[in-house]
């Protein structure tokens, strides 16, 4: 019978010196261009030498202008070659192969690390609070990302990484494409199963047309989305079967989204024969087997016990055991395991929050995010040369999260904010408490009394998620043919995520409203726009100050009316 320790030849020629994978973690360790630097270094030494027989990075992006989250690798240009190279010599030094996991967030784009606005199959936001609604994607563009891909694999395989897995579940770009959710669209890219599929299949094929026959192709796949009326089981096991024509060495079965994560063992609630198998997908697994024909497939997700890791791989329901957060606690959980130790310690972090709450879609989406939060934190301890604290209770990670980032740290796309997000956010919270505490209520108060101030007025958009109209009060300059505003937050403030969503605006003249279209012109040089709107020039020069001080990034926005 086939043990942990067994070595398995991928169809590529690879050899895994063993069945234990340590699976992607979204590090979140990349210095400011999006490089890898000594942090990552250290981590994938640890890993490395930990005895597993593949080391899968986490979250490399193809485009520096759609981030997951602040730290990713972006792995998009030959300059970086040197320290992509010294990452992946790092943790093949151990023993270990290394695959690069590669990875476009589409509408999970996370707001604290791009300003460009998210994309996707089609236009339909995220069920999440604080995501915009991204962009449908042109087919031209669709080419272009698929290349992207292409291209990122042929870096990959030029800096010293034994193969790459394509992430395509948890809600990314990928799995966007495969959902009837998400991908909405009549073309050739959607509309029916065999359509939706067609992206994923075409990642594939172009990166192991570009790459050479030696180097290992694998793709990271959903089971489901645990959504109603999202991508289930039967379509899963028809992507796998068309997967499996397409040489690629490695099928990874995860599942979930942010919206629904079931890939971190959430909802609380499991069946008996989950919780005495351990491993969330290891059933569908098993069903899968035949659709993947001889493409060895990994599971991911709830392994804890040697024993229920034998049990998966002498079955044949699975050739490959992903291991995900408790080698943050035990970096060196595969030699331990193949040493004998019978279990490996992964603690549960939640809100501790009462059953009857605890499956709720918001306490499910935070306690999704402190978990992943928590691990975070340990891995980057390890990347600084410490060692991992298993015993930090939760309530620290979620007072840190506050301390760091205040209450928009529990906003967004379930991840953690990463480095280099708290100037951010510090400027984000303090645009937003001058405008909801002092500029706010000053222009409201006004028009209740009657007075009217030139410069300062009220604009209508349409909310994004609920379609209703939304009044805010904004600075204005008019002028014949419509009007000037300055967007103090761009797309992240809520007004300026619903004219990306709907042009389409109302906007308060005196006692008039009026009808127009409004657009973002970043192209215009907002600090000499700020002085245009004050009417002395010592003004003017405040005006322009101010938008300093706020240390925000603020867009100018024209509006041209539409009714006579």
């Amino acid at each position: 019978m086939t043990g942990l320790g067994d070595p398995l030849r991928l169809a590529c020629g690879l050899v895994l010196p063993n069945r234990l994978m340590k699976a992607a973690l979204s590090e979140g360790l990349a210095d400011g261009e999006h490089r890898p630097d000594d942090r990552l270094e250290r981590l994938f030494a640890r890993w490395g030498s930990g005895g597993y027989g593949l080391v899968v990075t986490g979250n490399v992006m193809v485009d520096r202008d759609h981030l997951g989250e602040p730290g990713n690798v972006v792995l998009d240009r030959e300059r970086d070659l040197d320290r992509l190279s010294r990452w992946a010599k790092t943790t093949k030094d151990g023993g270990a192969p290394i695959w690069a996991q590669l990875n476009h967030p589409g509408r999970q784009s996370n707001p604290l690390a791009t300003r460009s606005r998210p994309v996707a199959p089609s236009a339909i936001a995220l069920n999440l609070p604080g995501l915009p609604t991204p962009r449908a994607l042109s087919e031209a563009e669709i080419e272009e990302i698929i290349e992207r891909f292409a291209a990122a694999a042929a870096l990959a395989e030029s800096a010293g990484f034994d193969g790459v897995q394509v992430h395509g579940a948890h809600g990314y770009l990928v799995s966007q494409f495969l959902s009837p959710l998400s991908n909405q669209r009549e073309d050739a890219w959607g509309g029916d199963p065999e359509r939706r599929m067609r992206f994923a299949l075409e990642v594939v094929r172009r990166i192991r047309a570009t790459v050479r026959p030696g180097f290992a192709v694998g793709i990271k796949l959903n089971s489901a989305d645990f959504q109603r009326g999202g991508f289930g089981q039967d379509e899963s096991r028809a992507v796998i079967e068309h997967l499996a024509a397409e040489q690629v060495d490695l099928i990874e079965i995860s599942g979930g989204s942010y919206e629904s994560p079931a890939m971190m063992g959430r909802p609380v609630v499991q069946s008996t024969s989950t919780r005495e198998r351990e491993a969330y997908f290891l059933s569908y697994a098993q069903s899968a087997r035949e659709a993947a024909g001889t493409v060895p497939l990994a599971v991911t997700g709830g392994f804890r016990s040697r024993a229920a890791m034998d049990e998966a791989v002498g079955s044949g329901a699975c050739e490959v055991i992903g291991l995900g957060r408790p080698t943050v606690i035990s970096p060196e959980a595969a030699n331990e395991l193949l040493a004998g130790r019978d279990r490996l310690d992964a603690p549960r972090i939640s809100s501790g929050l009462p059953r009857g709450l605890a499956n709720r879609r918001a306490v499910k989406s935070l306690d999704g995010l402190l978990d992943l939060q928590w691990h975070t934190d340990q891995l980057h301890r390890l990347g600084a040369g410490e060692e991992p604290v298993p015993d930090r209770p939760a309530w620290r990670t979620g007072v840190s999260m506050l301390k760091r980032n205040g209450f928009d740290a529990f906003r967004g796309s379930g991840r953690n904010a990463g480095p280099g997000s708290e100037r951010s956010l510090r400027r984000f919270r303090f645009e937003r408490a001058v405008g909801r505490y002092l500029a706010n209520p000053a222009v409201r108060g006004l028009s209740r009394l009657g007075i009217r101030v030139s410069l300062a007025t009220e604009i209508e958009t349409i909310g994004r998620k609920t379609g209703q109209p939304r009044r805010v009060p904004v600075s204005v300059l008019f002028d014949t043919e419509g009007a000037w505003l300055i967007c103090q937050h761009g797309t992240r403030s809520g007004w300026g995520a619903n004219l990306t969503a709907n042009p389409g605006i109302r906007l308060r003249q005196g006692d008039r409203w009026r009808t127009g279209t409004a657009v973002f012109v970043p192209e215009d040089d907002v600090e000499a726009r700020a002085r245009s709107f004050a009417p002395h020039p010592a003004l003017g020069a405040l005006s322009a100050a101010t938008f300093r001080a706020l240390q925000t990034r603020p867009v100018s926005v024209r509006v041209t009316f539409t009714d006579d």
